[in-house]
């Protein structure tokens, strides 16, 4: 299939562009390059030894996703553009909204114009909200704990009375958890513009000496040693989870949570990194990030039955891998 494949260029969708390569699909990439660099897509064909598409654009823009639409028999979507930082959309909320929901609206719109019934959702587990561990997919949404997990709400919701207005228009809403790690090769991985908004990065710049020291929101969450529990999933399962979607899409909305279904916490994820790599991280615990709940992991069992997906990778590999393209991704940066 010809799959489009908005933020491409970025972390989780450049891991997926690989495996869609890699299982035999084409891929047109759109990506504004606000949090992602065209190097991400020269690697991509390093990696797989295939070419994609490439177009620099807001998924926001109407009248540029027209053309891209009207140029390809394009098969498939999968939207991964948008804003992604919890702490920012409480600070920015109206950006979130205007980015997030209006590119889903301008993509559900081409799609029926030009008839292209797979449509796969970059979700978040954020529209659990504080609900009750693990999360399971029929549960009722609480995202109201911060303006981006809103927004994934929303979209969820705009998709679904698309699809129910239009019943060939098939939905794959994918609800992941904390994606971690990099690509094997260390050739791609999570490459932020700026001050991270994820964990790992950062555990893995303070261990390069980029950083100083990591800091540790909140000591004082209910979980097993007080800091926040997740459940982190290798960015390739992941990437694996999208082509699974994808490729067993029937009609209809179906929903599906990414994750390994165990939590770990963020003192537990900073002692397997530092086994992993044999490097001790400093810490500074701070207060609470505003929008952080205590714990969030999922129940996986949905995906495993109607996709047969499940993680491969464990967290030690996570670590590794991450660890891997953090040496690489710098020797690259400095030889410039």
């Amino acid at each position: 299939m010809n799959i489009l494949v908005t933020g491409g260029a970025g972390y989780i969708g450049s891991h997926t562009c690989v495996a869609l390569l890699e299982a035999g699909h084409s891929v047109i990439v759109v990506d504004n390059l606000n949090n992602s660099n065209l190097e991400t897509l020269e690697k991509i064909k390093q990696l797989t030894n295939k070419d994609l598409i490439f177009y620099q654009m807001d998924a926001t823009n109407e009248v540029a996703i027209d053309k891209v639409f009207s140029n390809h028999e394009i098969h498939g979507v999968i939207h991964f553009a948008g804003y992604k930082a919890v702490g920012e959309s409480v600070a920015k909320p109206l950006a979130y909204y205007q980015n997030n929901l209006v590119s889903t609206m301008v993509l559900a719109g081409a799609c029926q114009k030009y008839g292209v019934h797979r449509f796969v959702f970059s979700s978040s587990a954020t529209v659990y909200g504080d609900n009750q561990v693990p999360f399971i997919e029929t549960m009722n949404l609480q995202p109201t704990t911060n303006p981006y997990g809103e927004t994934k709400a929303m979209s969820e919701k705009i998709l679904t009375d698309t699809s129910k207005a239009n019943p060939k228009f098939s939905i794959a809403l994918l609800r992941y958890f904390n994606p971690v790690g990099a690509h094997e090769s260390g050739l791609i991985g999570e490459a932020p513009n700026g001050i991270p908004n994820n964990l790992m990065p950062f555990v893995t710049q303070v261990a390069k000496g980029k950083r100083e020291k990591l800091y540790v929101f909140g000591y004082d969450y209910p979980t097993v040693d007080g800091t926040g529990v997740r459940d982190y999933i290798h960015v390739m399962d992941l990437a694996e989870g999208h082509v699974a979607a994808l490729e067993n899409l029937t009609e209809g909305v179906h929903i599906y949570n990414l994750g390994s279904g165990k939590g770990t916490s963020v003192f537990e994820l900073i002692r397997a990194f530092e086994e992993a790599i044999g490097i001790t991280i400093p810490y500074e615990i701070v207060d609470r990030r505003p929008g952080d709940i205590a714990a969030s992991y999922a129940d996986v069992c949905k995906a495993k039955r109607e996709l047969g997906w499940e993680v491969k990778r464990d967290i030690k590999a996570m670590c590794r891998d991450a660890w891997n393209f953090e040496e690489n991704y710098v020797e690259v940066v400095e030889s410039k």
